[in-house]
């Protein structure tokens, strides 16, 4: 009480800001009025309150028709009657336990608040009763603005006089989100206990009703041990309002909570891209995810189903992959397709187990080494642009760099000197690393940052040629990066979303395009030109990855297995590529390789195999245009042309030279 004293006479103290603070609560008060009257006047359309509650978000794809939905049992109900007496205690205790008693306005709460907030220096306590929440919830826009607040106020006051206590308690517990896709209190008890709501204990309703509040920060999956003290600040409310003792207070904290595993809440099609596009939403323009899953919002992307289908069914088929070293460990997958166009991605697939709602995407969230789809990013690009030809020769011997670093060739074969377009279609790693340490480790390093490559002062090394040491990459990463090179050195931003609508009909979010050039067009052709030789030769790396009837330019990466002893074992393996209209990313792994645990090369299985099996069934969906460049078997014939005649002249200068000799001894015998 002290206290309180204190603070009232530091406010009386100051006379002149205490009455001009009164003067404008007095304005705000009676400008507020009287916007209450207009709209008490207004009469709100409560006759869709029950099917609002069930409207889902709806994704759709690139021709902005619908492709799936994000709704999980939000339209399964529970009568009133059906739900346990400590459920609905748990809930009104924490939410609102003046229900009963007020009209859908809790003044005496709003004071309470008010007085609270005001002593606590910050917002502790909220003033919305559970009809205004509903009000909020299923008629009302998310923003938070004066407006909106009023209007709260005003249908909740129409809702109170339209429905009963308990149509309308039961019509909030059936819609309000208690996360990972479950909307309603009989979803959220199967989703979290596996159990119908009249099997929970007062424990697990206490839990539950803990995270209405915030049922993301609060995620017991994620944060149980937040979740738990929610838990007990529930409870303690349920016993300072009498509606448990203290023994059924201490038996509910020393209640061991089970969760049940999480299974997928998506009903929907098309889950990893559905995952992404709940990503993109609140990450990239700042949706809450809460109300992106529970607002009926319309979103619309860049998906190409035909596309997404095609990448899913060859994700079923185990033949295609890669073995691991283990047997009783499934080897991961991701793969991304992307319209090198515009950035739009159409298609993508974030592993191969079985996917668990907003779980880990490899497609997206994936951070690991790119090995050799490197090269023509740090080495290939920037050294055209410092003026080396695509048949000029490279050092192909072992070689021992500065600080010691002695690369070797995957096959342990040198030639001495190979055409830089040889050096790519065969991968040669020695090449590579003298290229870059010819042009400069920063002139690499750059190149790949305007690639949309994170480079830090950990990668200033001859290793970042061969994608090793501190690179981290993700499928979506090097598909945007590949793009540059099938659009004639033009990158756009990778994204999924075009545009976000509300269910009032607004635009709350747009993508706006952002391109960057990379590289000439002079240049990417170049690197096409021999990127397509690592599909198109018979002895270059990514053969396998070639699709009939369509050109295919592209690259294989692989990384080492640190302490691995198998002469075949590889930790990543990559293939990115891509047609004129179209770039896929694969990467095949484990999500923890160890010494003991890596994936066996084989090159009739892969990431290669991969990458031509969803080519051949998404190409289809584009415009088949062929690359302007030349074949490197033409490169290879006018190198040849090149050396016969090079040897011709070394034969004529030998003769001449003979010749002369001969003509001075006959004249010194004269």
């Amino acid at each position: 009480m002290k206290k309180i004293l204190n603070k009232l006479g530091n406010i009386i103290d100051h006379s002149k800001i205490f009455h001009i603070l009164l003067l404008g609560i007095s304005s705000i008060t009676l400008i507020g009025l009287v916007y209450l009257t207009y709209l008490l006047n207004q009469e709100a359309d409560l006759s869709n309150l029950d099917t609002d509650l069930m409207k889902p978000t709806v994704i759709y794809d690139e021709k902005s028709e619908e492709a799936s939905k994000i709704s999980a049992n939000k339209t399964e109900g529970v009568a009133i009657e059906e739900v346990p007496e400590h459920v609905i205690d748990a809930v009104l205790s924490i939410e609102d336990h003046r229900f009963y008693e007020h009209n859908g306005i809790d003044i005496k709460g709003i004071i309470r608040a008010a007085f609270e907030n005001l002593f606590a220096g910050g917002i502790v306590q909220g003033g919305s009763t559970i009809t205004q929440q509903l009000a909020k919830n299923t008629i009302l826009t998310p923003e938070k603005t004066f407006e909106r607040k009023i209007k709260e106020v005003v249908i909740a006051s129409q809702i109170e006089y339209q429905y009963t206590k308990d149509e309308i308690l039961e019509m909030y517990l059936n819609q309000i989100y208690f996360g990972h896709g479950a909307w309603g209190i009989q979803n959220a008890c199967r989703v979290y206990f596996g159990k119908n709501v009249e099997d929970v204990t007062l424990a697990e309703a206490a839990m539950l009703a803990g995270l209405i509040h915030s049922p993301s920060a609060l995620d017991p999956y994620k944060n149980f041990d937040s979740a738990k003290k929610r838990q007990g600040v529930v409870l303690s409310q349920m016993k300072v309002f009498n509606e448990i003792d203290e023994a059924d207070y201490e038996k509910a904290l020393r209640e061991d909570i089970r969760l049940t595993k999480l299974s997928d809440p998506l009903k929907g099609k098309y889950p990893f891209y559905v995952d992404q596009v709940i990503y993109e939403a609140v990450h990239k323009y700042g949706l809450k995810q809460d109300d992106l899953l529970t607002g009926g919002y319309k979103i619309y992307t860049e998906l190409d189903q035909n596309m997404q289908e095609t990448v899913e069914k060859v994700y079923e088929e185990d033949a295609y992959f890669t073995d691991g070293s283990n047997p009783d460990e499934e080897t991961e997958s991701a793969a991304v397709l992307l319209d090198p166009n515009d950035g739009g991605v159409r298609a993508l697939v974030g592993g191969r187990s079985e996917h668990v709602f907003l779980g880990y995407n490899r497609a997206t969230q994936l951070k690991t080494q790119p090995g050799s789809t490197m090269k023509p990013l740090a080495v290939y690009t920037p050294a055209l642009e410092e003026g080396y030809g695509i048949k000029d020769l490279l050092l192909d011997e072992k070689t021992e760099f500065a600080g010691g670093y002695s690369p070797k060739n995957n096959n342990n074969q040198y030639d001495g000197e190979v055409p830089m377009f040889e050096a790519v279609y065969k991968s040669k790693n020695i090449p590579a690393v003298w290229l870059l340490n010819e042009i400069g480790i920063q002139t690499g390093m750059d190149a790949a940052e305007r690639f949309g490559i994170n480079l830090g002062d950990a990668n200033r090394q001859l290793g970042l040629a061969l994608g090793g040491g501190e690179v981290s990459v993700s499928p979506l990463n090097m598909a945007q990066a590949y793009s540059a090179l099938a659009n004639e050195g033009v990158m756009h931003e990778a994204h999924l979303i075009k545009k976000i609508v509300n269910k009032s009909g607004e635009t709350v979010a747009a993508f706006e395009g952002k391109e960057k050039k990379v590289t000439t067009k002079k240049v990417a052709k170049d690197m096409t030109t021999m990127l397509k030789g690592v599909v198109d030769h018979k002895e270059g790396t990514g053969r396998y990855a070639r699709v009939e009837g369509w050109d295919i330019a592209g690259k294989t990466g692989s990384t080492q297995v640190v302490g691995a002893t198998a002469q075949n074992a590889i930790k990543d393996q990559w293939f990115v590529g891509y047609s004129p209209n179209l770039v896929g990313a694969v990467w095949s792994g484990y999500d923890k390789t160890t010494s003991e645990q890596y994936l066996v090369r084989d090159s009739t299985k892969g990431s290669a195999i991969v990458f031509q099996k969803i080519m051949s069934g998404a190409l289809p969906n584009v415009k088949n245009e062929k690359f302007d460049v030349p074949s490197v078997y033409k490169l290879e014939e006018e190198m040849e042309k090149k050396t016969l005649r090079d040897l011709w002249e070394e034969q004529k200068k030998k003769i001449n030279d003979s010749f002369k000799e001969w003509m001075e001894r006959w004249r010194g015998n004269e």
